[in-house]
This record gives structure tokens, C-alpha cells and sequence, in this order.
């Protein structure tokens, strides 16, 4: 591989015109897709074939679409106080208010709360709501028409009602570009830059990083004309690629650095660092790619089309890093070093190899924990087995919390005190057969007498009386773990009917739905995830213990972040720090997103560590000498990939719509658990503890193909170096 990858970095030098062109070309027509080809983004999860699901689909099909195709939102009023909404100067003007929201855009209908046939008011008579159907899917209603509606609301509160708003249709899609993820990337570039010593090559890396990140994003947009697509989906993609992007884009340009340095001239450079770091990129590339594509065992669509374009984004990068960069550093030449080291770079020798210092700190850390090594390993493990305790009590929901000091939050609050908790989480039930409506009135009192349960409306059965609807209204919230009992109580109740079929629904059922298929799934892709991952790993490192340390490091870090995520986001710790509006349960699928993306981003980590640890033992270092090279080499870069990933991550977080906050904090919790504890400190005390036994593979599996990561091929079959530049090229390079 490294003898291939490096052919490919010469070519790419050789031919860095057309190379940029390329890349720029399918950068500008992604552009040009995105704006011509691009769809709406559904902020709908749900998985098909689930009761719930099924149901849904069951009552839209029974009840002529009365399960609502169009998007929905409820506008809540409540009476100015000491008066009621059925006072006839009051009664007018919410009939009024109807009217105006009948006359929106994009709204087919607005129920009247008032209206005597179907009554949509509190039993004080003090609070009401009128539900908006728009003629656009959930997750289509446009920024337009919502502006619209949050202005008539603004409008009537001059007439002295309390007016809010929620619903799907009011929820805004995710964003991506904003200012706390611009401050994430300019702190990239600091990084960069204090890394390198220089702001050209710095400029390079994040803007190669940003081709990159853009191609992916813009073929995610595409697809959106094509596909549903989940509304977070770009904004992983986003995330993940820019993190991705310029880590790998570090990791080459750092190799090229160091060939220069070592009097190799600039296209000998340029292959090695491809040949080299751009081996060690595309393992790295491939674990996270595994971990992402590995997402469809859990059986969830929308779940396998995030990680699928998160992949792809990776892939992106990877191609980026391995063809734009190469191209690129053949324009820059000596000037990816610091001024102080171009003349003497470009006149050493491997034998007079330009002196880089700066590294006392690490060398002197890596020594530390090599020769404390038991109490170092007990350290790291004490401590992560510590952040991770609050894991233990975590809770999962698909139900998303509205900002607190958000309209459709007020709204939801206006219901909850004027109908009762349980009103914005309602249960539905779906009876199905002859006589349905009669059945659903059977066992409404045994329903009434359940757990958590406070109202049970009466059925509502369809024009044939095939199907009738029954709603139950918990006493406890949507997020209530309570709701959720209710959920199985009433499953468990409706089991024994005989004659006709009865399915439990609605948002909370989803929920449930989802969470439970997530718990049923994750044991399944772990064993698949890491079972690949093991196995590229023992290729890579040809032994059983390194990648048997690397993972068991890997548990521990998911371990403290998801821990430090459930003491944040439903503990409340530190929520002002995150910006955090209110607490609850993590979204249902942080846990397993978070797990497949760490995975492969911790792997990282430990490919370029110990890939330098492994070069070093190869060539016949001792084993602890191996591992205190090895780390004085690739700890500087490691430790500037985990601040750049830190800060992308956490550029998310403060502003973040609420699925992507809660996983770009947990995401960004694992980089400096994994990065500065584990990789830093548990995996070299654990390797020094292993000796010589740390690189030791059985006999049996010697067959195994080595995929020479470190370059040991190119050592054997490099040609003569390469004439210099000429002394006109060489002065116009400094």
C-alpha cells in the first residue's frame, strides 16, 4: 500500500494543475447540484415495519388521510387573567384570530377551538388551541410561512391574549455555517498554525480541509432531491468532515515537513509523506468508514442514510488528503517550513537532518509515564471508570425539548398547565376490525384504570366502523419515564383482545418504538464494528495485544463520554457552559452515533501513535525505546489533531439544534478523554507494562498479508534521489 499511495502522491505533484482543477471543478458543480437538485430535509425519526409506524401509516389508509399528511401546528391561547376565552368580546376575537390563520400561506385548514362540534378548549374555559394543517409534508413548511404565522401570533398578543405556537411545522431545520462553528474553525487554524510555525502551510491545511468538507455536504444536498434524508444529516456530515479533513490533511503535511528536514528535496518528500502518513490516513480513513457504514445493522433507514453520508464525507477527505494536498505542498515547496529552517532544509543531507526541537515537554511526559507505568495505567483507568458513572442512569428519548425561551416551549407549557402533562405527549390507540368503535368502547375503562393514565376520549370510529381511534392522555409528560410504562402497560392490556386487532401509536410509542430496536441492535454492531476494526488492526500492527489495548482503551472512553454528556444534559451539570437550555433525556440515537463515530476517530489515534511506536520497534529499537520514539514523533501531531477535532466538535455545541448538541458535546468530550488519557497516557503505560509480548503475534496467523503502514517498502525500493530544484526554483520556493 505505502508503495502505491506513494506513486499516487509523485503523480499528484507531477500533474498538481490538473489535480486542483479537478477538485475545484467537482467543487463548483456540487455547488451548481445543490442549488438546482437539492429537496426539503424531514425532521421526522421513525422506523418502518414497528407497530407505531405501521399503525400510522393503518390510520391514514382507514381514515381517508385523517392521519394527516401536511404539516401541523398548534396555536395556543389563553385569556387574559380573571377572564374566559367564551365572553363574547373574547369569542370574537379568537374567531377572528382563526381567521387570519385560516388566510396564512401554505395552511389548508385552522380549527375553531370555540366550534361546538369539536371543542378545543380547557374546562376553565381559560386556555385553547387551534390546529394548522399546512399543505406541505413535516419538516417542508418553509422559513417564510413560519415567519407568517409567528407574526399573526405577534399581532394578537396586542389584543391582550397569551399566544404561542408549536408543532412540527414551527420547528426550523438545523444549520450549518453558523458563528459558533466558525469560532471552532478559526480555532482550528490557530492550532494550525502554532503546529507548523507558519501561517501558509496552516492556510493549506484548513482550506484543503474545507474543499474537502464542501464537496461531501454539497453531494449530501444533492441527494436530499433524490431521497428523505434526515435534517441532521448534513450537519454530521459537516461536522465529521471538517474534523476529519484537516486532522488527515496535518498528518501528511507533518511527514513531508519531516522529510524535508531530513534533506529529502520536495517531490521525494511529497511521496514519502503520501507513501507514509498517507497509509496511516487511509486505515485510519477506513475504521471510521466501517463504523459508519456499520450503522445499518441496527435496521433503522434513516440511521443507515446518516452514516452512509458521513462515510462518504470521509472518503471525501481521505481523496482530498491523498491528491489536493500532495499537489498543493508541490506549489509551496520549502515554504511549508518555518523561514528560520528553509535555507538550511533545502541544503541538508539524511546525515546533517535539520533539528526540529521543541518536543522537551513530551519527552519528558512519555518517560514519565513509560517508567511510572502501574501507577499512570491505575491513574487513567480510575479516572475514566469515574466520568463514566453517571452513564449507568442515562435515559433516551426521541421526543426533542424546544428552547427554553422558545414560542413553541411557552406553547407547550400553556398546554401542559391548562390540559394537564400529559396533553403534549397524547397515546393513540388504533382497533381494527368488525365492530371496532364498540370494542374501543369496551376496554376504555380498563385503560382508564391503568397506571399514569388521565383521560381516555371516547372512540372515534371511521365511516365503515372497520377502525376507530382512541386517545389517551397520560398524566405524566411525553419524556416521563412513566409515559413510557404506559406505553408497554397498554400493549400488555390490548394483547388478550379477541376478534379485533388493536395497535398503540403516537409520538411516545415512536419513541419507545426506536429506543428499544436501538437497545436490541447495539450489541450486534459493536461486535461487528470492533470485529472488523481488530482485524485491520492486527494487520496493520501484526499483533494481538496492541489492537486488544487500543479497544479496551476505546470502551473506557465511550464509557466517560456518554457519562459526562448524562451528568450535562440530564443531570444539569455545567449547563450554562454549554449553552444548555433545559434538561431531559439524550436523544435516542446519540449513543450509538456517538459510539460509531468515536470508534473510528479513536482508532485514529492509535494508528498514529503506535504506527511510529511499530516503525521504531521494526528497526530494532528496544520496546520501551520503541514506544518513547514513537511517542516523541507522533505525540506533537496527535495532540494538535485532537485540539482541532476539539474545537470543530465543540463549534456545535453552543448554538446547536438540539440532536446535533447533545452529540457534538459527547463527541467532543471523547476526543480529550481519548486523545490526552487514553492514546497519551493508558496505551504507552500498558505497551511498557507488555514488553516484547506487546508485538507478539501467533504463529498460525503469520500468513496475514502486511500492509506497511510505517513504509518499510519504500525503504527498500527508493530510487536515487531526485535531482535538486535548481537554484532559481530553490530561491523561489524561500
Amino acid at each position: 500500500m505505502a508503495v502505491l499511495l506513494s506513486r499516487l502522491g509523485a503523480f499528484s505533484h507531477r500533474h498538481r494543475l490538473p489535480v486542483v482543477l479537478v477538485w475545484l471543478l467537482v467543487l463548483v458543480g456540487g455547488g451548481v447540484g445543490a442549488v438546482t437538485l437539492s429537496g426539503e430535509t424531514s425532521s421526522s425519526f421513525s422506523i418502518p415495519g414497528q407497530e407505531s409506524t405501521t399503525a400510522l401509516d393503518r390510520i391514514g389508509e382507514e381514515f381517508g388521510g385523517g392521519g394527516g399528511e401536511g404539516a401541523t401546528a398548534r396555536v395556543v391561547v389563553v385569556a387574559p387573567d380573571g377572564q374566559t376565552l367564551t365572553t363574547p368580546e373574547n369569542a370574537a376575537a379568537l374567531g377572528d384570530l382563526v381567521a387570519e390563520l385560516q388566510e396564512l400561506p401554505g395552511v389548508v385548514s385552522a380549527t375553531n377551538p370555540l366550534d361546538p362540534a369539536a371543542p378545543s378548549v380547557n374546562r376553565d374555559q381559560t386556555t385553547a388551541y387551534s390546529t394548522l394543517t399546512y399543505d406541505a409534508a413535516p419538516g417542508e413548511v418553509t422559513p417564510a410561512q413560519q415567519d407568517a404565522l409567528l407574526d399573526t401570533i405577534d399581532a394578537a398578543r396586542d389584543g391582550g391574549f397569551t399566544v404561542e405556537a408549536a408543532g412540527e411545522a414551527t420547528q426550523q431545520a438545523p444549520h450549518v455555517g453558523g458563528p459558533a462553528e466558525a469560532i471552532g474553525v478559526v480555532i482550528a487554524l490557530v492550532v494550525l498554525a502554532v503546529t507548523y510555525g507558519a501561517l501558509a502551510i496552516a492556510g493549506m491545511n484548513l482550506l484543503t480541509a474545507l474543499v474537502g468538507v464542501g464537496i461531501g455536504v454539497l453531494g449530501v444536498t444533492i441527494a436530499t432531491g433524490f431521497i428523505d434524508l434526515s435534517s441532521t444529516t448534513p450537519t454530521l456530515a459537516a461536522m465529521l468532515g471538517l474534523a476529519v479533513g484537516i486532522d488527515y490533511t496535518l498528518f501528511i503535511v507533518t511527514r513531508y515537513r519531516q522529510e524535508l528536514r531530513h534533506g529529502s528535496d520536495v517531490p521525494t518528500a511529497v511521496a514519502t509523506a503520501v507513501g507514509t502518513a498517507g497509509s496511516a490516513v487511509v486505515t485510519a480513513g477506513l475504521t471510521v468508514v466501517i463504523a459508519l457504514v456499520g450503522l445499518f445493522v441496527v435496521g433503522i433507514p434513516f440511521l443507515t442514510q446518516m452514516g452512509i453520508a458521513a462515510a462518504a464525507t470521509i472518503v471525501v477527505a481521505v481523496l482530498v488528503a491523498l491528491t489536493l494536498v500532495p499537489a498543493v505542498l508541490g506549489w509551496l515547496g520549502y515554504r511549508a517550513l518555518p523561514k528560520k529552517q528553509r535555507t538550511a532544509a533545502a541544503a541538508a543531507t539524511a546525515e546533517s537532518a535539520v533539528p526540529t526541537g521543541g518536543r522537551g515537554f513530551l519527552v519528558g511526559w512519555a518517560t514519565t509515564v513509560t517508567r511510572q507505568r502501574v501507577l499512570s495505567l491505575v491513574l487513567a483507568v480510575a479516572a475514566l471508570a469515574t466520568i463514566a458513572v453517571p452513564f449507568f442512569s442515562m435515559q433516551t428519548t426521541l421526543v426533542q425539548i424546544p428552547p427554553t425561551d422558545s414560542t413553541q416551549a411557552r406553547a407547550e407549557q400553556l398546554l401542559a398547565d391548562g390540559f394537564g402533562e400529559g396533553f403534549n405527549g397524547p397515546i393513540t390507540i388504533l382497533f381494527e376490525g368488525d365492530g371496532a368503535s364498540a370494542a374501543a368502547a369496551g376496554e376504555s375503562p380498563a385503560i382508564a384504570e391503568l397506571d399514569d393514565v388521565a383521560v381516555v376520549t371516547p372512540p372515534i370510529p371511521n365511516a365503515d366502523d372497520t377502525a376507530a381511534l382512541l386517545t389517551v392522555i397520560p398524566q405524566s409528560g411525553p419524556t416521563d419515564p412513566a409515559t413510557e410504562q404506559l406505553v408497554a402497560d397498554l400493549r400488555a392490556e390490548l394483547a388478550t383482545l379477541d376478534g379485533v386487532d388493536a395497535a398503540v401509536t403516537g409520538a411516545t410509542a415512536v419513541s419507545v418504538d426506536v429506543a428499544q430496536s436501538l437497545d436490541e441492535a447495539l450489541p450486534v454492531y459493536l461486535l461487528l464494528v470492533v470485529g472488523l476494526a481488530l482485524v485491520l488492526l492486527v494487520l496493520v500492527f501484526r499483533s494481538i495485544l496492541v489492537p486488544l489495548v487500543g479497544v479496551l482503551g476505546f470502551v473506557l472512553t465511550i464509557g466517560a463520554s456518554l457519562g459526562a454528556t448524562v451528568a450535562v444534559f440530564q443531570w444539569g451539570w455545567l449547563a450554562d457552559v454549554v449553552n444548555l437550555d433545559t434538561t431531559g433525556p439524550l436523544i435516542s440515537l446519540t449513543p450509538i452515533l456517538v459510539i460509531g463515530i468515536l470508534f473510528g476517530l479513536a482508532m485514529d489515534y492509535q494508528i498514529f501513535l503506535v504506527s511510529r511506536m511499530h516503525e521504531a520497534h521494526s528497526h530494532g529499537a528496544a520496546p520501551l525505546e520503541a514506544i518513547r520514539t514513537g511517542f516523541r514523533q507522533a505525540a506533537p501531531v496527535v495532540v494538535a489533531a485532537a485540539l482541532i477535532m476539539f474545537s470543530v466538535f465543540a463549534g456545535f455545541v453552543p448554538a446547536g439544534e438540539a440532536t446535533i448538541k447533545s452529540i457534538a458535546f459527547a463527541l467532543a468530550a471523547g476526543i480529550l478523554f481519548d486523545a490526552f488519557v487514553v492514546r497519551m497516557v493508558l496505551v504507552p503505560a500498558a505497551l511498557a507494562l507488555l514488553g516484547e509480548r506487546a508485538w507478539w503475534l501467533p504463529r498460525w496467523l503469520r500468513w496475514l498479508p502486511v500492509l506497511d503502514v510505517e513504509g518499510a517498502a519504500l525503504e527498500k525500493a527508493a530510487p536515487a534521489p531526485a535531482e535538486r530544484e535548481t537554484a532559481a526554483v530553490g530561491a523561489g520556493e524561500r
